[in-house]
């Protein structure tokens, strides 16, 4: 049970999410799957890039300064640097996207709600330790349901297979002992509530 928990965090890191939320918003069956298939790998491009591989560039280096002990990150004190440089490379893909004149605006908003959550996180941590898990798929789940109300697709499926994804996250994240579970309940609160009033209010 351990391995699998294990494993459930590593592949829904969330680093990862923003471009696992592209994937599904392409694919869902909205007008976004109309988008040329050359802009869409762009736009993949820009975010893999600003929130997953130059984010995960840093670690390295923060442990070889001995900023972080670990890849986990157990302190709270340890993530401050990480979450930091993390929301600098989210911005920068951001402002990227907002260059590129075919990016629809539910991306831009999604990637902009997802930093307005990494900032959150930031703030929060300054204080006390947040599940950056549950804040990254609660962003996900919320901006799922915002595509659901605004375009008249059958989203049930996909939403239900998001929630159901996020419940297992949880309870990975409580069986490793990574979190209390109050940590956990209110990091997907966070993130569901930010990323869906920062692209429910701007659409």
């Amino acid at each position: 049970m351990k391995f699998i928990s294990r494993m459930v965090s590593l592949v829904f890191h969330p680093l990862i999410i923003p471009t696992l939320g592209l994937l599904l918003i392409f694919n869902v069956g909205t007008h976004f799957s109309y988008l040329p298939v050359a802009y869409q790998r762009v736009v993949y491009l820009v975010v893999f890039l600003s929130t997953f591989i130059l984010p995960l560039s840093i670690i390295p280096l923060f442990l070889l300064i001995g900023v972080i002990k670990s890849v986990h990150m157990s302190d709270r004190r340890e993530r401050l640097w990480p979450v930091f440089f993390t929301s600098v490379f989210y911005f920068i893909g951001y402002y990227f996207l907002k260059r590129l004149q075919f990016v629809p605006t539910f991306i831009e908003l999604f990637v902009f709600s997802s930093l307005l959550t990494i900032y959150a996180a930031m703030a929060i941590t300054l204080f006390w330790k947040i599940s950056m898990h549950m804040i990254g798929i609660g962003g996900l789940t919320a901006a799922l349901l915002v595509l659901a109300v605004y375009f008249p697709n059958d989203l049930f499926f996909p939403f239900l297979l998001v929630l159901i994804t996020a419940g297992i996250i949880g309870v990975s994240r409580l069986y490793l002992n990574a979190h209390r579970p109050q940590q956990v309940y209110l990091g997907f609160i966070l993130g569901f509530a930010v990323v869906f009033l920062g692209v429910i209010l701007r659409l």
